[in-house]
C-alpha cells in the first residue's frame, strides 16, 4: 500500500542496483549544490563504507544499492562525494528535479501560488502594540501573501512560475524528498517488498538522514542567492540578546515547516497569556505577605499567652513529646501568605484565565491557519506511515468506496493489540501508584525519625541553633519526601517513556497524526498519574483520616496515619509544588542545553581535522545532534505538565504562574537555540493546529476548577474561619454580639483527657519540663470533649463546617462553570472577519482557476477552429472562439 505512484512505477520498472555518481567536493564550504552549482540538494544519507572495514557487509551493500537504483528509477538524482574528515564515510547528496517535484507536489497535495493577494489585510490593536517588538523588515522581509490552489501538474500554468528552481522552497522540497526516501524498496523478496529510510537507519545501512541548513547560525554564507534564513534566525530569535522581542513566526514556519512553526506561536501565546496570570498572582503574594503578621491566625498561635498555653498532643506513637502550639509560630505566618482571601479571589480568576486563554488561542491559531494556507488541510491527504504500509497483508473492503484495501491486522488481531496496550498502560499507572504509597510510607516512618531526634540535634547543635524555630518535623519530613519523589518521578518517566513507544508501535497507527495522538494519551495519562499523585495526596487525603489521639488510624497496622501542621496541609502543598516544578523546570533546561552541546562538542572533538582543510556544509551538518522522532512530542508534553501545574493547585501557590513564566521566556529562547544551533535541521511537516493537545488542555482547564474548589474547601482554614465568623463567634453559639475572629484558635482545636491513651499511643518518654501535671492535650478536629454523653464523637460545629465546604463548592464551581460557557460562546473560534476573508479567497481562486482553464482551452482549440473556418465555405458561420 504505497503510494499510487510509486507502485506503478515499480510495477513497469525493474529495479537494479544501480550506483550513483562519485565526485570530489570542489572546495566550498557554503555550497547548497552537486559539484555542477545548479542541482540544488534536497536531502543528504550518510553510511560507513563498508570496504573500508576488515568485515565487510555485503548485505548492507546490496540493500544500500537497491535502494538507490530505486530512488533513480523515480528520477531522483544522486551524487556521492567522500568524506573529508572520516575516510570511511560517505555522502550520498539527493536532488529532486523539477518534474519529480511537481509529480509528488500534486501527490502531497501542496498548496502553491497563483496570484498576489489583493485583499486588504486584517489588523489588530495586538498587532499595532507588539511589531515595535518584531525584528525590522529591512533585516527579515515580510512574506509575500498569494491566493494558493492545491497544485496540479497538468495546470502548472496557472501558478506563478518566475523561476523554476524558486518555485518550490527548500522545505517543501525536503519534505517532498523524505516522503519520496520513506518509500522507496530496498529489498524484493517475492511478492513482498521492504521499503523505507527508517528501516535503514535502524538496521544501520546509513547513518544519518537529513536536510540541509542554509549556512552556519553564526556567519552568513557567501553563495550568493543563499537566504541565510538560519543566520536570521539565530541572531533574530535564538540569541540571548533578542530574548524581549516577539517570535518571526513567519520565517520560523518557512525554515523548519508548519507543525514547528504552530508550536512555538502557541508557546509564545501562552508565555504571553502568563504574563497576566503571573502579575495577578504576585499581588496576591503580595497581599498575604503583608498581611500576614496581623492575621488573627498568627497573632493568636504566636501570643505567649494563647499559643503559649496551649498544650498539643503527640503526633506519633510512644516516642513523640507534648509541645506548645505556639512553637509553630514561623510555619503560621508562612501560611497566611498562601491561605487568604486573595487566594480565593485568585483561583476564581485563574478559572476564568483558562478559559479566555484557550478561546483566544483558537481565534490566534485561526488566523495563523489563514496566513499559512492549512485552513483546508484534511486528514485524508495525510499520507500512511511507512511502518504501516509495510505490514499490509491482509484484505477488507473498505466502508466508503466499498474497493478491497490492505490493512496489517484483522478485527481480531486489532482488538488483541489495543487490549495489550491498555494492559500494559494500566499496570504502569498501578506502579506509578505504588511508589506513591512507597512515599506516603516513607513520611510516616521518617515523621517519627524526625520528631525523636530532630528537636535534640538542633538544641545541641549550636551551628543550628537559630533554625529550630523554622525546621519542623513535619517541613523535614515534606522537603525530604519532595526530593524523593522528583527523582522517582524523573526515573519512571525514562523508563515509561521506552514502553509507551512500544506499546504504540505494536498497536500499529494508520498515519503519523494517528501515532502521535495515540502516544500522546499513554504519555500524558502516565505523566498526570506521576506528577500529580503525590499533589492530590497531600491536597485531599493527608490528614483528612487520622483518627484522634486515644484512637489514632493505622497503615498497614503498624504505621500511624499523618496528620496535617496544626495550619493544614497547605504549606506542605506549596512546597511540594515548588520543588517538583522548579527541580523539573531546571533538569528538562539541564537536558536541552547541556547534553546536545556536550554531545557536538565531543564529537567535534573526536573528528576534529586539520585547519588547512575546509568542511563542506553537508558534513557541518552531520556533527549536530539529530532531533528524533519525537522531538518536538516531548517540548509539547513539557509544557502541558507545566499547564497543569499552573491551573490545577494554583490556589495553594500564587506564585506558580510566575515561576512559569521564567521558564517559559528561558524555553523559548533554549528550544531556539537548540534547533537553529545543535540540532540537524527537521524535516518539514504540515499541521493545522497543536492535534490532541488541544482536548488535552481544555480538559485540565475543566478539572482546575473542581481542584482549586476543592483545595480551599477542604485543604485550607478558609471556610471553617468564615463559619466561626459568621456563625460561631457570636449568639447563640458564643456570648459575643459582633463577629469577630478572636477565639478561632480555641474554636478549632479539640479536648483530649492524656487518661484515655490506650497502650500504643501513649508517650512514653520524659515529659517536658513545663508539662506541670496537666491533665488534657489539644488536637486538630472538631469532636466533643471528654465527659460528654458522645465524647471524642464529631461535634456539631463540624457537621456546620462540612455543610459549608459543600456549599462553597457546589456554588463556586457552578458559577464558575457558567462563567467559563458564556465566554467560551460570546468567543468566537473564528473572527467573523476572517471567515468572510477565507471565503472571498476561496471565490477568488475558484475563479482564477476556472478562467486559466478556459483560457488554457481557448489557446489549445485556437489552431483547430482557425482550420475548420479556412475549410467551410458558408461565410455567415463563424467559428472563432
Amino acid at each position: 500500500m504505497m503510494s499510487p505512484f510509486i507502485c506503478s512505477t515499480f510495477d513497469s520498472l525493474s529495479v537494479t542496483s544501480v550506483c550513483c555518481s562519485q565526485a570530489e567536493f570542489n572546495g566550498n564550504p557554503d555550497s547548497l549544490f552537486f559539484n555542477d552549482g545548479k542541482r540544488r540538494i534536497d536531502f543528504v544519507l550518510v553510511y560507513e563504507d563498508e570496504s573500508k572495514n576488515a568485515s565487510e557487509k555485503k548485505g548492507s551493500q546490496r540493500r544500500r544499492e537497491f535502494f538507490e537504483g530505486s530512488l533513480m528509477n523515480l528520477g531522483v538524482e544522486l551524487e556521492a562525494t567522500q568524506s573529508v574528515m572520516d575516510e570511511k564515510l560517505v555522502y550520498v547528496k539527493v536532488h529532486m528535479p523539477f518534474e519529480v517535484l511537481c509529480t509528488y507536489a500534486e501527490v502531497l497535495h501542496i498548496k502553491l501560488p497563483i496570484q498576489p493577494n489583493d485583499l486588504a489585510q486584517q489588523s489588530s490593536a495586538y498587532n499595532c502594540f507588539t511589531r515595535h517588538f518584531y525584528p525590522s523588515e529591512d533585516v527579515i522581509a515580510k512574506e509575500p501573501d498569494f491566493f494558493t490552489a492545491p497544485f496540479r501538474k497538468d495546470q502548472l500554468k496557472c501558478f506563478c512560475v518566475k523561476d523554476r528552481e524558486q518555485f518550490f522552497t527548500p522545505a517543501v522540497r525536503s519534505r517532498m524528498a523524505y516522503y519520496i526516501l520513506s518509500r522507496a524498496p530496498y529489498d524484493v523478496k517475492g511478492s513482498v517488498k521492504k521499503f523505507g529510510i527508517s528501516k535503514l537507519l535502524d538496521g544501520g545501512v546509513y547513518k544519518a538522514a537529513y536536510p540541509l541548513h542554509d549556512s552556519r547560525f553564526n556567519v552568513k554564507s557567501k553563495e550568493p542567492d543563499c537566504p541565510n534564513e538560519r543566520f536570521l534566525l539565530y541572531n533574530e530569535w535564538a540569541h540571548p540578546k533578542s530574548f524581549y522581542k516577539m517570535q518571526p513566526l513567519d520565517l520560523i514556519r518557512k525554515y523548519f515547516g508548519e507543525k514547528i512553526g504552530i508550536y512555538f506561536a502557541w508557546l509564545g501565546f501562552y508565555t504571553v497569556m502568563l504574563t497576566l496570570a503571573a502579575a495577578v498572582g504576585l499581588g496576591c503574594f503580595i497581599y498575604g505577605y503583608t498581611t500576614r503578621e496581623s492575621s488573627t491566625w498568627s497573632k493568636e498561635v504566636c501570643d505567649p499567652q494563647i499559643g503559649g498555653e496551649i498544650i498539643m498532643c503527640p503526633q506519633c506513637d510512644e516516642i513523640c513529646l507534648y509541645w506548645r502550639l505556639n512553637t509553630t509560630c514561623e510555619s503560621s505566618k508562612r501560611l497566611c501568605i498562601f491561605d487568604n482571601y486573595g487566594t480565593l479571589v485568585f483561583a476564581i480568576f485563574m478559572s476564568v484565565w483558562v478559559t479566555l486563554f484557550l478561546e483566544f488561542w483558537k481565534r490566534y491559531q485561526a488566523e495563523l491557519e489563514h496566513d499559512w494556507d492549512t485552513v483546508e488541510f484534511l486528514q485524508q491527504e495525510e499520507q500512511l506511515r511507512p511502518e504501516y504500509e509495510a505490514k499490509c497483508v491482509y484484505e477488507r473492503v473498505n466502508p466508503v468506496t466499498q474497493e478491497k484495501e490492505k490493512v496489517p491486522h484483522t478485527a481480531c488481531g486489532k482488538c488483541m493489540r489495543v487490549s495489550c496496550g491498555i494492559s500494559t498502560v494500566l499496570f504502569w499507572v498501578l506502579l506509578i501508584i505504588a511508589s506513591v504509597v512507597g512515599v506516603i510510607v516513607y513520611r510516616l516512618a521518617m515523621f517519627i525519625t524526625f520528631s525523636a531526634k530532630l528537636r535534640t540535634d538542633l538544641k545541641y547543635t549550636k551551628e543550628l541553633e537559630p533554625f529550630k524555630e523554622y525546621v519542623t518535623p513535619q517541613m523535614a519530613t515534606s522537603i525530604t519526601a519532595s526530593i524523593i519523589s522528583l527523582i522517582i518521578i524523573m526515573i519512571l518517566n525514562n523508563v515509561y517513556e521506552k514502553v509507551a513507544i512500544w506499546i504504540t508501535d505494536f498497536e500499529l497507527p494508520r498515519t503519523k497524526t494517528e501515532y502521535e495522538n495515540s502516544l500522546t494519551l499513554k504519555m500524558f495519562l502516565f505523566q498526570f498519574v506521576n506528577y500529580y499523585s503525590s499533589c492530590f495526596y497531600i491536597a485531599f487525603f493527608k490528614g483528612k483520616v487520622v483518627g484522634y489521639p486515644g484512637r489514632p488510624v493505622y497503615w498497614f497496622g503498624a504505621f500511624r496515619n499523618e496528620e496535617c501542621d496544626p495550619g493544614g496541609c497547605l504549606t506542605e502543598l506549596t512546597t511540594q509544588l515548588s520543588i517538583i516544578m522548579t527541580g523539573k523546570a531546571v533538569w528538562n533546561n539541564i537536558q536541552e542545553v547541556l547534553l546536545p552541546w556536550v554531545k557536538n562538542l565531543i564529537f567535534r572533538h573526536c573528528t576534529q581535522v586539520g585547519s588547512e582543510k575546509v568542511i563542506p556544509r553537508w558534513e557541518q551538518d552531520y556533527q549536530l545532534q539529530p532531533i528524533g522522532k519525537l522531538g518536538l512530542f516531548y517540548e509539547y508534553l513539557e509544557m502541558v505538565i507545566q499547564f497543569g501545574f499552573v491551573t490545577l493547585f494554583v490556589a495553594s501557590f500564587p506564585l506558580a504562574p510566575l515561576l512559569a513564566l521564567f521558564n517559559n521566556l528561558c524555553e523559548i529562547r533554549v528550544d531556539a537555540w537548540k534547533f537553529t544551533t545543535q540540532s540537524r535541521r527537521v524535516v518539514p511537516e504540515k499541521a493545522q493546529d497543536i492535534g490532541a493537545w488541544q482536548p488535552i488542555l481544555q480538559g485540565v482547564a475543566i478539572l482546575a476548577v473542581a481542584t482549586n474548589a476543592a483545595i480551599i474547601a477542604f485543604t485550607s482554614d478558609m471556610i471553617p474561619r468564615l463559619v466561626y465568623y459568621w456563625a460561631i463567634s457570636v449568639s447563640p453559639h458564643s456570648d459575643g454580639s459582633n463577629h469577630t475572629m478572636t477565639g478561632f484558635i480555641n474554636s478549632s482545636l479539640s479536648v483530649f483527657n492524656i487518661a484515655d491513651f490506650n497502650g500504643n499511643s501513649s508517650p512514653i518518654v520524659d515529659t517536658p519540663y513545663w508539662f506541670n501535671n496537666i491533665t488534657t492535650c489539644r488536637y486538630r478536629d472538631f469532636r466533643n470533649p471528654p465527659g460528654h454523653p458522645n465524647q471524642y464523637e464529631y461535634s456539631i460545629h463540624y457537621w456546620h463546617v462540612i455543610a459549608a465546604k459543600l456549599a462553597f463548592m457546589i456554588v463556586v464551581e457552578h458559577i464558575v462553570y457558567f462563567t467559563k460557557f458564556m465566554l467560551s460562546y460570546m468567543i468566537p473560534d473564528v473572527p467573523e472577519a476572517l471567515k468572510e476573508q477565507i471565503k472571498r479567497e476561496r471565490y477568488l481562486t475558484q475563479v482564477i482557476l476556472h478562467e486559466t482553464n478556459i483560457k488554457h482551452f481557448k489557446e489549445l482549440m485556437k489552431p483547430v477552429a482557425d482550420n475548420l473556418q479556412d475549410e467551410i465555405e458558408e461565410p455567415e458561420l463563424d467559428l472563432r472562439l
